[in-house]
C-alpha cells in the first residue's frame, strides 16, 4: 500500500514547521478547554437502568398507580428510629413530631407519612386524621392503653410488623428500631428521576433530605434520616475524595519514572504537556457531546496515561536510538516518526477498536465509556505522534542555539544496560525450542481462559459506596486529602441486620387481569402459599402487602366495610370472593382510598403485591423465587423490583463483557490481519499480533475468578480494557520486528534489535502506567480499586507476554511462512531436533 506520501506530508510539517503544529495543537486546546465548564457530573446506580427492560417494566408498573413513593416526582425519606424500645409512648410521640414538624415545612413539600405511631394514634382516637390530632390523641393516653392498642395493631395489621426491627415482641411489646416514611413531591425542575442516586448532590430529593435532618435533630437523637437523595450525595463525596487522593499519587508515581524515563527536563516537560493535553482535549470533548462524568468515565484519565506515557516513551527513545548514532535533529526525528507514524496507527486503531466494542452494551454508562475512550486515544493519537515530535524538534533546535545542556540522551534497553541483558530473554525461548512453548502457552491459555468462565457478576448500589470500615491510613490523611465522613455504609448495614425486610428487600408482582372476577383475589393470595426459600415467611406465608391487606385492614377499623366483606366471603378468610367490583367501590369512596390505590388501579385491570425477601439471599436467588410465584396466578403476572433490575443489570454486564471481548478479539484480528497485509505483504503478522492478547484475556479472567473479583459496572469492561492496551505492546513489538526484519532477514537479530529497542521503551511505558493505574487500589471506593488492579494487572500481562511469548510466535512464523534466516551461529538447538511442519 502506498502510504508513505502521506507520512512524508507528516514529517515535513513536524521537522520543518514545528512551531506552526505547536500553535495549531495549542489553538484546538483552547477551543476544546471550552467544554470543560460544561462537563456535569452523574452517579449512582440509576445510570444503569436506563433502558433495562426490567427497569422501563417497574416504570410502567409504577405509573398505574396514583400514590406509590417512588413515582416519578417524588423522593421517599425514611426516618429509622432505634432505642431501647420505639413502641413505648414517649418514642412513638418523637416520631410523630419529627414527621409533623417536616410537614409543616413548605419546603419539604411533604405529600403523605407513614409510620407505625400513626397507625397506633389512629387506633387510640379514630377521629385523629392528622398528625397534630395524633400527636394530641397519645398524649392524652396512658401508657398502658397505647401499649394494648399497639399490640392489637399489629395483631390485626402483620404487615406493618416489617416496619420493625427482628427483635419485636409481642407479649413485651418491645422492639429497638422501626422506620418512618415520609414522602415529598419533588419540584418539576428538579426532573423526574425521583430523587434516585443517579442525581447529582444539588438534586432537589438531596437539598430536601439534607434540610430533613437539621428538622429531625430538633426532636430528640434517637431517629437517623435517611434516604436516595443522602446516598446521591454520598456517591458525588466518594468520587470527589477518591480523585483526590488518587490524582496526586498517581501524578507522584508517574513523574518518578517519567523523570528516569526521559532523564532530561526538556523532554519530561515536553512529555509532561502532551499527557495533559490529551486529557484536557478528552474532557473537553465530553463537556461539548453534553457526557456527564460518571464513576465509569473515572476510568479514563488513567487509561489515556497509560497509552499517552507509551507513545511518548517511545518517539523519544526511537528518536534517541538515531541521535547516539551522530545523526542530526531533523532527520533523526523523520526517522523515528517514519516507523511511530504507521505503529502508533495501528496501535491507535486496534486500541479504538477494543474500546469502541462496549458501544455494544445496552447499558449507556458502558457505552459513554466506550465513546469516550475511543475519542480520547484518538486524541492521543494525534498529539502524541505530531505534536509531542514537533515539540521535540522545537525544544532541541533550540537547547542547541542555546547551548542548554542534554542531561539524558541514551535510550532505555540499550545493550550494555542491565535491562537491555534482561529483555532479550523473550528471544533465547525462541531460539531453544519456539513450537514446544507455544504449546505450553496454548495449554496454559486455555486453562485459563476455562477457569476464567466462572468469574461471577455483580451490580448493587453498595458496589459504588465506601466501606463500612475504611483504613487506618486513610482516616490518618490530612486536609485537603482526608476523606469526608461517609454515613450510608453503616446505615444500609444497620437496616440489613436489624430489619428482616427493608425497603430495598422486597419484590413486586404485577398482576394484570380482570381484578372483577369472583376468584381473582384468592388468585392474588394463593401466590403467597408455600413460599420459596428466599421469601419471608409469616405464618407459613409469605409476608407480603396488596390490596388484599388493604381490604383487611379497613375491615378492622370499619364495621360496615367488615360486613360487606363478609355477605361476600363464601370460605371465610377474610378475602371477599363474590361481587368484588362492590367492595371495589366502597374501598374505593373510603378513607382507604389512596392506600387502596398503591395495590390496584381504578380500573380494576389490574394489580400489585409486594413480597418481603431475605436480606442475606442472592439477587439471582430472590429473582427466580420471584417469577416461580408469579407463575402461580392463571393471569398475566410479572416479577420486577429494584432486587430483580439490579439482576437484569448485572446479566446485561456479563452479556455485554462477552459480546465486547469477542467483538474486539475478532474485529482487532480481522484489522491487523489487514494492516499488515496492506503495509507489510504479511497478513500472518496480524495474527502472530494476536497470540499475547489471547494470552492477557484468559489471566485477567482467570486472575478475575481466583482473586474474587466480580465483573461489575467498572469492570465489566476490562477484558476489552486488556485487549484495547494489550495490543498495544504487542503492536509495537510486531511492527519495530518488522523493520529490523526487512533489514537482513535474520529473524534473532531482528528481534533482539526490536526486545533492546522497542523493549526498553514498552518496560519504561509499562512501569510507568502499572504504578500510575495501580494507585486506584487506593480510591475508597472498592470498585475502583478492582478496577485499577485489573487494569494494572492486564499491563503487566500484556508487557510479558509480549516480551517473551511473542519473540516465539513471530520465529514460528518465520518457519511457517519460509521467511528469513534463523542462523544460530552454527548452534545445534532443541528446535532443531523437533520435526518441522513447514
Amino acid at each position: 500500500m502506498e502510504y508513505q506520501h502521506l507520512i512524508d506530508r507528516v514529517d515535513d510539517w513536524i521537522v520543518n514547521r514545528p512551531k506552526a503544529v505547536i500553535l495549531a495543537f495549542l489553538v484546538v486546546s483552547v477551543v476544546l478547554s471550552s467544554g470543560l465548564a460544561m462537563t456535569a457530573t452523574d452517579s449512582g446506580t440509576d445510570q444503569f437502568t436506563e433502558d433495562i427492560p426490567a427497569a422501563t417494566a417497574l416504570e410502567d408498573i409504577n405509573e398505574e398507580f396514583e400514590t406509590e413513593s417512588f413515582t416519578d416526582g417524588t423522593a421517599s425519606t425514611q426516618l429509622i428510629q432505634s432505642n431501647s424500645n420505639v413502641l413505648a409512648k414517649q418514642s412513638m410521640l418523637r416520631m410523630l413530631r419529627a414527621q409533623h414538624r417536616l410537614e409543616a415545612e413548605p419546603d419539604q413539600r411533604v405529600i403523605e407519612t407513614a409510620s407505625v405511631a400513626r397507625v397506633v394514634a389512629q387506633r387510640v382516637d379514630p377521629e385523629a386524621t392528622t398528625l397534630e390530632e395524633q400527636i394530641d390523641a397519645l398524649e392524652r393516653a396512658p401508657p398502658s392503653t397505647v401499649r394494648a392498642q399497639t399490640r392489637a395493631v399489629l395483631d390485626e395489621r402483620p404487615g406493618l410488623v416489617g416496619l420493625l426491627s427482628e427483635d419485636y415482641n409481642r407479649e413485651s411489646v418491645t422492639a429497638s428500631a422501626t422506620i418512618g416514611t415520609v414522602t415529598h413531591s419533588l419540584p418539576s425542575a428538579g426532573g423526574g428521576g425521583g430523587g434516585g442516586p443517579g442525581t447529582s448532590d444539588d438534586s432537589p430529593a438531596t437539598t430536601i433530605q439534607q434540610q430533613a435532618e437539621d428538622i429531625v435533630a430538633t426532636v430528640g437523637g434517637d431517629i437517623t434520616v435517611f434516604g436516595s437523595g443522602l446516598i446521591s450525595a454520598e456517591f458525588e463525596n466518594v468520587i470527589g475524595d477518591s480523585l483526590l487522593i488518587v490524582v496526586p499519587a498517581a501524578v507522584t508515581l508517574i513523574l518518578v519514572f517519567l523523570v528516569y524515563a526521559y532523564r532530561d527536563p526538556l523532554d519530561l516537560l515536553v512529555g509532561v504537556v502532551s499527557l495533559a493535553m490529551a486529557i484536557l482535549w478528552t474532557f473537553g470533548f465530553m463537556g461539548l457531546a453534553g457526557i456527564a462524568f460518571t464513576q465509569m468515565l473515572i476510568a479514563i484519565p488513567p487509561l489515556l496515561l497509560a497509552v499517552g506515557i507509551d507513545f511518548g516513551i517511545h518517539a523519544v527513545n526511537r528518536y534517541r536510538e538515531e541521535r547516539v548514532q551522530g545523526t542530526g535533529i531533523v532527520p533523526s526525528m523523520r526517522t523515528a516518526t517514519d516507523q511511530l507514524l504507521v505503529a502508533f496507527f495501528i496501535v491507535t486503531g486496534t486500541t479504538v477498536i477494543g474500546f469502541s466494542a462496549n458501544l455494544t452494551s445496552a447499558l449507556p454508562p458502558i457505552q459513554d465509556f466506550g465513546l469516550v475512550a475511543a475519542v480520547g486515544i484518538v486524541f492521543t493519537f494525534l498529539i502524541f505522534g505530531i505534536f509531542l515530535p514537533a515539540a521535540k524538534v522545537y525544544a532541541d533546535q533550540w537547547r542547541e542555539r542555546t547551548g542548554f545542556p542534554q542531561f539524558g540522551n541514551q535510550p532505555l534497553g540499550s545493550e550494555e544496560s542491565i535491562l537491555g541483558k534482561v529483555l532479550p530473554v523473550g528471544v533465547k525461548i525462541g531460539r531453544f525450542a519456539p513450537r514446544l512453548f507455544l504449546v505450553f502457552v496454548l495449554v496454559s491459555t486455555a486453562g485459563m481462559a476455562y477457569y476464567g468462565t466462572g468469574v461471577d457478576s455483580e451490580f448493587t448500589q453498595e458496589s459504588f459506596l465506601p466501606p463500612e470500615d475504611n483504613p487506618d491510613w486513610l482516616n490518618q490523611l490530612p486536609e485537603p486529602f482526608a476523606p469526608s465522613q461517609y454515613d450510608t455504609p453503616d446505615t444500609l448495614n444497620y437496616l440489613e441486620d436489624t430489619f428482616e425486610s427493608g425497603e430495598d428487600d422486597q419484590v413486586t408482582v404485577y398482576v394484570e387481569g380482570p381484578m372483577r372476577q369472583d376468584d381473582s383475589l384468592e388468585q392474588v393470595a394463593r401466590m403467597g402459599e408455600n413460599p420459596p426459600e428466599t421469601f419471608v415467611a409469616r405464618d407459613g406465608r409469605a409476608d407480603s402487602t396488596s390490596i388484599v391487606t388493604v381490604i383487611r385492614d379497613y375491615a378492622a377499623r370499619d364495621e360496615e366495610f367488615a360486613a360487606l366483606v363478609k355477605r361476600n366471603d363464601a370460605n371465610r378468610n377474610g378475602i371477599p370472593d363474590d361481587n368484588l367490583e362492590t367492595v371495589y367501590d366502597a374501598l374505593l369512596s373510603s378513607p382507604a382510598r389512596d392506600r387502596a390505590l398503591d395495590y390496584i388501579t381504578e380500573d380494576y385491570r389490574s394489580t400489585r403485591v409486594q413480597y418481603a425477601v431475605k436480606a442475606d439471599a442472592e439477587q439471582d436467588e430472590i429473582t427466580a423465587d420471584a417469577r416461580e410465584v408469579a407463575d402461580r396466578t392463571r393471569f398475566d403476572a410479572t416479577a420486577t423490583g429494584s432486587i430483580i433490575v439490579f439482576k437484569a443489570v448485572s446479566d446485561v454486564i456479563t452479556e455485554s463483557a462477552i459480546i465486547s471481548l469477542a467483538l474486539a478479539l475478532g474485529a482487532s484480528a480481522v484489522f491487523l490481519v489487514g494492516i499488515y497485509w496492506l503495509i507489510e505483504g504479511r497478513p500472518l503478522l496480524g495474527v502472530a499480533n494476536v497470540v499475547p492478547i489471547a494470552v492477557t484475556v484468559a489471566a485477567i479472567a482467570a486472575t478475575m475468578r481466583y482473586a474474587g473479583v466480580p465483573l461489575n459496572a467498572l469492570t465489566g469492561t476490562i477484558l476489552s480494557i486488556a485487549i484495547g492496551l494489550g495490543i498495544d505492546y504487542s503492536a509495537h513489538v510486531v511492527h519495530r520486528f518488522a523493520e529490523e526484519f526487512d533489514d537482513d532477514g535474520d529473524v534473532y537479530a531482528a528481534l533482539d534489535a526490536t526486545v533492546r529497542g522497542t523493549g526498553g521503551a514498552l518496560t519504561g511505558s509499562m512501569l510507568t502506567t502499572v504504578t500510575g493505574i495501580g494507585v486506584l487500589v487506593l480510591a475508597i471506593t472498592p470498585i475502583l480499586g478492582q478496577f485499577g488492579l485489573l487494569t494494572g494487572l492486564s499491563i503487566l500481562y500484556s508487557y510479558l507476554a509480549s516480551i517473551i511469548v511473542l519473540p516465539s510466535t513471530l520465529v514460528v512464523w518465520a518457519r511457517l511462512t519460509g521467511r528469513g534466516s534463523e542462523s544460530t551461529a552454527g548452534t545445534i538447538t532443541l528446535a532443531d531436533a523437533i520435526p518441522s511442519t513447514d
